[in-house]
């Protein structure tokens, strides 16, 4: 006779499965012996192999350029020359190619959509998130969209510049994790120039609907720190989100 403690709980029975259902953290995997259960081991090396995935996978602008089709969209490279030495040097991920030329716009807003460490974060987002973002922002200037190759955050200092930009956001892939290897980010500069720092910027992370920000909901933060930055004059940690944390606007 088998005992009932020895059967595995129906899950609606299992303690641990409102606190599953409410994060994709690995949480309650289980135990076969010592180890993980076969399922739980096998899913983690697929997650794992998604991240790598897609870190190394290339940028294809053609994707983008048919979800941005109203769109006037120009590409650059950054002074890596290639995915291994890009990963391996960060600082050439920050600067533009020798001979990079760009139109000198004077506008508003340079929007830059960088690679970064997940390409297929932009191939996925970067189109939905870019028309809610413009959609947010009348009587803004906004300078042609720049794709970026091998980018970094801070190549937006350098576009942003280079096109006289009053301010930048830098749409770009976030380095992948074992639950999300598609998630977008958004770093706001007001004033761009090379050697602009980290705590000169306001970040927007996690883009990724369903799982994470919808695009309705990251615009609308990005949309309402752009506003304030105009009015300070400056971004970074003098510009204070005193928005929800979840601003609203759903979709």
């Amino acid at each position: 006779m088998t005992d009932a403690l020895d059967r595995p709980l129906p899950a609606s029975d299992d303690p641990w499965a409102v606190l599953r259902a409410a994060t994709r953290a690995r949480v309650a995997l289980g135990r076969a012996g010592d180890a993980l259960p076969t399922a739980r081991e096998l899913e983690f090396r697929a997650a794992h192999a998604a991240a790598r995935d897609a870190v190394h996978q290339p940028l294809d602008p053609s994707l983008v350029r048919a979800q941005l089709p109203d769109v006037e969209l120009l590409e650059v490279r950054s002074a890596a020359p290639d995915r291994a030495t890009y990963l391996q040097r960060p600082d050439l991920g920050r600067q533009l190619a020798a001979g990079t030329e760009l139109p000198r716009t004077g506008a508003d807003l340079a929007v830059v959509i960088g690679d970064g460490l997940s390409p297929r974060a932009v191939h996925e987002h970067a189109a939905g998130l870019v028309t809610a973002l413009l959609e947010r922002l009348p009587g803004w200037s906004v300078a042609p969209l720049v794709l970026a190759h091998q980018a970094r955050v801070a190549l937006g200092d350098a576009v942003g510049e280079a096109l006289g930009a009053r301010a930048v956001v830098v749409l770009i892939g976030e380095r992948p994790g074992l639950s999300s290897a598609d998630s977008l980010g958004v770093y706001l500069t007001w004033g761009p120039r090379p050697g602009r720092i980290d705590s000169e910027r306001n970040c927007v992370s996690n883009v990724r609907p369903p799982h994470g920000l919808s695009y309705a909901q990251a615009a609308d933060t990005v949309a309402a720190l752009l506003g304030a930055a105009r009015e300070l004059g400056a971004s970074g940690v003098v510009l204070k989100d005193e928005g929800p944390a979840l601003p609203a606007g759903a979709g």
